[in-house]
Parts: structure tokens; sequence; C-alpha cells
């Protein structure tokens, strides 16, 4: 042990427990990280270690998500296309790293340092093994793919144990020599270099890999690394890859590909595919006919060809039978990181028991229209599966969950959400719940009164008493308070009720007037007998659709002056700022402002003044009055009205700008100006660039390199012919001039 890297245990900025022993194996002099351990009999001590509770605060990201990009390359899937029938024999053959089995929202992958071999896909934070060996030999194996070779820079058991219980194996040229080891005349070969990954024994007696560090600060030696002492350990005889192992009930996420058969005879595990697929639940795995698993493979391939950045995911059973798939394309990704505030699951071929279980992530765009933010095909409803799709999902969006989300009605899904989303505000679809409640008291004698009862106490309601009365009432009138559904969805009021959701933001993507609903992405499209093939390509044409008329309403938005309706100021400024379609929401307000009058001050304390003012519903009954409630504080020009309707539509109600105007205030303050909604707002639809460190030996990313540079100035090159002329011309250049490098070569 290196005396430099010895633990004290008087050492005052740790308080080490005495269930724990450390043994340092091969330390280096630029470890002094401290660290602390939330374990019940675990400490800490050494350089460089962090032992964390499965509660771990991941230095202020939740999902210890370090790259700035998600990237699975693919070999693509080797379909047995012949045996895929109606009886469900569905078995993937395959050498694909697209595979996810399993569970847990903190798993990053960067292609950037993907693999240049053939081989072993990079670690990735939630990897598991069985066995502390397998994880040894899986990043040594890695690391002679790559070039260079690794040592266990730390390790620790418990006290009174030789149970290893974690580790850290970091690259050879991690650290520097110690001032005694630099007076040698050993040639330096340490770089200081911070790859790395930590190793710990969880519960269920696998090892996971906690922390990664890909990036190295020096060029890859193979040779060197051929004969360092960590590839001499590699057993010669033994090729067989170690992949993390597979278990439904760890809730992590695993990046797996299927066994492959080697060299010492290992076969694969799916040598009798008849045999395995008779003792196989069908239905846990997902419904495929003949063919359907090649128009899988196809679509996946073909995609991938254009999109370098389109991501795919499997979710395999222990057989390898396919259970869920998810895919999303660079654009979608790209797009979340600007309109990914509220997302809503759109679940609409489930519910209407669809032949293709078609699931759909949807956000809204600064037009006010659905975007696509991920697809996926579900074998079934359950909890196991919506934990998988979620935080798969969540993987792709780099651990960003969104503020809010918007789901129908389903107890599994609500509990998978809070799981997996425990911070972002879920709501259920209050159109969908509305119309739920229609559909199961639809045979009332008095159908036509029920349904205004309770359109006048969902929508109308202001105040939590009020709804709560009125409800009261409106089951009581009709005899229904006593309905054991109907008393469950009361339960839950606090998810759909507008009332309850004052302070939550949904960007216009929940209706909350009456008669509004959510429209599904795919309506219209996608029928109950629409087959898979059918699927994708409705999946291409409903995508080109939407985005032509996304690039056409950017062109008519910047390009052309809306008509005012009023001499307010207001709307003359908004009307240079926001998108046509979202101005004219917003103009409707402007314009009711006419139907609110007689404005009164009935409380203030200090800058805060509250105001009751009167809004007129019909404009040809003037007794049908309504008194509205809105807050101003005159320091910081903040306006709160009632209605909320600046959380629910995203821009102000007419009740507030009136208030503003009464108080003097002659533009819109700028928090009130969402730049999600501005004409102006860019939006380059490529995922986050990432790291610029590559290996200058590995084309792959040379590839991906350039081409996500290049795709910034083709979006950048769509906003005008004159920035298209640019971007051609600087093409041009640009590839006369590595002309010119080849030809030096030449």
């Amino acid at each position: 042990m290196n005396g430099d890297n010895a633990f004290s245990p008087g050492a005052g900025s740790l308080s080490p427990n005495p269930n724990l022993h450390i043994t340092i194996e091969e330390g280096s002099q630029n470890s002094g990280q401290l660290f602390e351990d939330e374990c019940n009999d675990l400490d800490i001590e050494g350089s460089d270690l962090g032992i964390d509770s499965n509660d771990l605060d991941l230095e202020g990201n939740d999902l210890g998500i370090e790259g700035n990009e998600l990237e699975i390359e693919s070999d693509g899937l080797e379909m047995e296309g012949n045996d895929y029938d109606s009886d469900n024999k569905q078995i993937l053959d395959s050498k694909s790293n697209n595979y996810v089995n399993d569970r847990d929202d903190r798993t990053p992958v960067d292609a950037q340092h993907t693999s240049a071999g053939n081989g072993y896909s990079p670690p990735v934070v939630g990897m598991e093994f069985e066995s502390y060996d397998d994880a040894y030999n899986y990043y040594n194996c890695y690391a002679k793919e790559l070039g260079f070779a690794i040592r266990v820079k730390s390790s620790w058991t418990k006290r009174n144990s030789k149970e290893k219980r974690g580790a850290v194996l970091c690259c050879n040229c991690e650290g520097f020599k110690t001032i005694k080891e630099a007076n040698s005349r050993r040639k330096e070969t340490r770089t200081g270099c911070l790859a790395m990954i930590r190793l710990r024994l969880v519960e269920s007696n696998r090892w996971r890999v906690d922390e990664v560090k890909l990036d190295h600060n020096h060029l890859f030696d193979p040779e060197r690394a051929q004969n360092s002492k960590s590839h001499k350990k590699m057993e010669a005889g033994s090729k067989r890859k170690v992949e993390p192992a597979i278990d439904v009930e760890v809730r992590t996420i695993k990046l797996y590909r299927t066994p492959v058969v080697d060299s010492v005879g290992y076969g694969s595990s799916y040598s009798n595919e008849g045999e395995i697929t008779n003792h196989v639940d069908r239905s846990k795995c997902l419904k495929l006919k003949k063919g359907d698993a090649q128009v899988i493979y196809n679509f996946f391939s073909r995609v991938q060809l254009t999109d370098p950045n389109f991501v795919y995911l499997m979710d395999l059973n222990d057989e390898g039978h396919l259970r869920n798939v998810f895919w999303i394309d660079s654009r979608s990704r790209a797009a979340y990181g600007f309109f990914g505030d509220v997302v809503a699951f759109d679940t609409t071929c489930l519910s209407n028991k669809h032949e293709i279980p078609l699931i759909a992530f949807v956000g809204v765009n600064h037009h006010g229209q659905s975007i696509l933010l991920g697809c996926g095909l579900l074998a079934d409803e359950t909890f196991e599966t919506h934990i998988w799709l979620f935080r798969a999902w969540l993987t792709c969006m780099l651990g960003r969950p969104p503020q809010t989300i918007i789901t129908s009605q389903c107890k599994v899904m609500q509990s998978a959400i809070a799981e997996v989303f425990p911070r972002a505000h879920h709501r259920l679809c209050l159109s969908h719940v509305v119309h739920s409640i229609l559909q199961m008291f639809g045979g009332l004698e008095e159908s036509e009164a029920f349904q205004m009862a309770l359109y006048r106490t969902v929508y109308d309601s202001l105040k939590v008493d009020e709804f709560e009365m009125a409800w009261e009432g409106m089951t009581q009138h009709f005899g229904i308070a006593d309905h054991e559904w109907l008393r469950a969805l009361y339960e839950d009021r606090e998810r759909w009720a507008p009332v309850y959701s004052k302070d939550t933001f949904f960007a216009g993507m929940s209706k909350f007037q009456k008669e509004e609903s959510m429209i599904p992405f795919f309506d219209g499209y996608v029928r109950q007998q629409t087959s898979l093939k059918e699927v994708f390509d409705l999946y291409e044409l409903v995508l080109e659709k939407k985005r032509k008329k996304e690039v056409l309403d950017d062109l008519e938005s910047r390009n052309s002056s809306p008509m005012l309706s009023t001499p307010c100021y207001y709307e003359l400024q908004l009307s240079k700022v926001y998108t046509n379609e979202i101005f004219r929401k917003f103009q409707h307000e402007v314009v009711m402002m006419s139907s609110c009058f007689n404005i009164t001050q009935v409380h203030s304390n200090g800058p805060l003044v509250t105001y009751i003012i009167k809004e007129r519903l019909d404009e040809g009954n003037l007794t049908n009055v309504r008194n509205i409630e809105v807050m101003y504080d005159k320091q910081g020009a903040e306006v709160r009205c009632i209605c909320s309707c600046f959380n629910f539509s995203g821009f102000l109600c007419r009740h507030a700008l009136c208030i503003l105007n009464y108080n003097g205030v002659e533009e819109i303050p700028f928090q009130y100006i969402l730049p999600r909604w501005r004409k102006d707002f860019k939006r380059l639809y490529v995922p986050d660039l990432g790291s610029n460190n590559i290996d200058t030996g590995n084309p792959v990313q040379w590839f991906d390199h350039l081409y996500k540079r290049a795709m910034q100035v083709v979006e950048e090159g769509m906003i005008s012919p004159d920035h298209h002329m640019v971007a051609w011309q600087g093409f041009k250049e640009s590839l006369n001039k590595v002309r010119l490098v080849a030809d030096k070569h030449v």
C-alpha cells in the first residue's frame, strides 16, 4: 500500500465506521477526494472512493448523467424471419446493443466513446454483473479492444470479512509518479487520465456500475496495452464476452446483447427456438404476426442510415423474446430540449384495443401544434412495462424529466410515474375524465341536465370549496353519490380538477374549456386494424406532414403581420413577438377585456394589492356576472389571476390585462412573454453536441462529430433564402479545402 494514500483514522475530515475496511491496491499521487457514506454499515476510507446508498445524490444531477448526448450505435437486428408467425414464436437473434432490459433512469450512453472494435459497448451507469470478476473482465476486454490498459485503483471490503464491497477500476495512465518514482529511469507513462468506472455490490448481490468517466487525455497505444498486467491476466482460451446479467426484478436499465457463440463452445440461448417458445408466457410478449419482426428490422435499419442519432431500445425477457420497443429520432430528441416542459402520454391505441399497441409521447411546439417526442410498442400495461418504458424514454432525454406529464386514468401507470418522475406534476387529461363520466352516466333520465351540471362544476368553479360543494350537490341531485367508480374518481380529483392545478404549467395541452379535448397524435391515420408495416409508413407520413406545417407556419409568422382588433398596446406589442396561432389566442383575451368592468380594491398589504373585477359572461344577459379575484404586486409588476390562464395556456388572461392597464403598466412585463411562443425562438433540431474530445483513431467518431456540426448549418440554412445561400457557399468552400488536403497526400 502506498503510504501517501493511507487512511488515517484520526483524520478530522472523516468519521470512519469500524465495520468497513478499505484496501488501496494501487494508489495514485493525485488522489485526495473525500466521500460521504450514507449506508448503514459501510464507511469510506482511502482516496477517490465513493460509497453511496440507494438514495444517492449525484452532485446535483439525480440521474447521474455525465454525457451531453445519448446515442446507441447499432449493428441492427439479425432476424430469422420465417419463424415469426401468429403463434407468437418471437425470437430475436441479434448482435445489437440497442436492447434495454429492466429498469433505471440513470443510464447514460455516450456514442462519442463507442468502441472502435466489433464487440464491447462502453460502460454506462446502471450496468450490472453477476460477480466482481465479471465486471473486471468486461472492463478489461473493453479496454483491450479500445487500446488502453486498466488497473484497480482502490477497493474496499467489510471489516472482519474478506468480502469485497466495491472498487474503482481506472485507466493505467491515471495519476502521476510520486517524487520517488519520478527519479527512476523508467519511462513516464502516466498522464493524469481520469477515465474510470466505480463498482458497488448492491442488495441483489450483483455488481453495479455507479460512476463512469470515459474521456481519456492521451492517445491509445494498443501495442503497449497488449503487454500490460491487466491484459496478460486474461485467459487466453476464453473469448466469451461478459455482459450484464438479465433480471426483470432489478430496477435498472441495462444495455443487453444476446449471447454469442464462442470458441469454447458456449451455445446460443436460442439454439432450440421451438422448445423455448413453448415455455414462454405469450401474454407477456409483443404480439407479432408473421413478417412483423422483419418489418421492425427493416424500418430501424433504414432510418439509422439517414439519421445516425435515431435511437431504438428493446425490452427482452430471459429467453430473448421481444416484450416492448421504444424509438425516437434525432429531431424529436432535440425538440424535447425546447418543448419538454409539458408532455402528454398518448395511449389511444391501447385504450381502443387496436391491433398494434402503439403509444406516443407528445409535446406542443411554439405554434401550439402537437409534436412527437418518442414512440413505442407495448406487450401489456403492467407496472413493470410502464417502468421500463418511462425509464427508457427518460434515458433518451438525458435524464431530464418534464415539469408536467399528462396521462389517461390508470392506477398502474400512476404508480410508475410516481417512481420514475417523482418531481413532475402528474395530471390526468381532463377531457378524458369528463368524457368517461358522461359515458358512465349517459343512461340517466336527465342526461342533458347532468352534462350541464358537470360542466358547471368542473369548468366554472374557481375555488376548491366551490368545486367540492358543487360536486356534492350534483351527485346528490342525480342520485349517484354512492357510485363506487365515481367516488374513486373523486378521491383522485387533485389530479384532474382544474381548481387543484392552478400552480401547474400546462402550455395549453390540457383543455380547460367546455367541449375541448386533446386530439391523439396519430388521429385519423392509425385505425383499429392497421398493420405494423402500415404503422411505420404512417409514422413517417405524419411526421413529414406535421414538420412541413411547422416550417410553413414559421415562414408565415415571420413574414406576416396579423390584423389588430383593438387599439390596446398589449395587442400590438405581442403581435410582433408571438407566432400567429398563439397570438390569435392571446388576441381573443385582449378583445374580451371589454367584458370586464368595475375594478374594486379589496385588500392591500404593502405593494401587494388584491382586486375584484366583474366579468360579464353573456353579452345578451347583463345580469350574468361573476367576480374574479386578481392579485397585483406593484413593486415587481407581477400579476396573478384566480382563473390561472397563464399557467393553463401560457399567456395572460383578460382579467390580468385589465389590472395591468388599471395600474398604468404600458407593456406586458417580460416574465409573462414565454420564449416557447416567440416567432423568433431559435430551434436547432440536432441533439446536444457533447464533448469535442474524440478518438483520433476512430472513424466512427469522426463521422459522428462532423455530422452533428453539419446539421447545425443545415438547420440554420433553412431559415431563409439568404441563410440558405450563405450555408451553401460555406459548404462549397469547406469541400474545396478538404479536397486540397486530400490532394497533398496523393
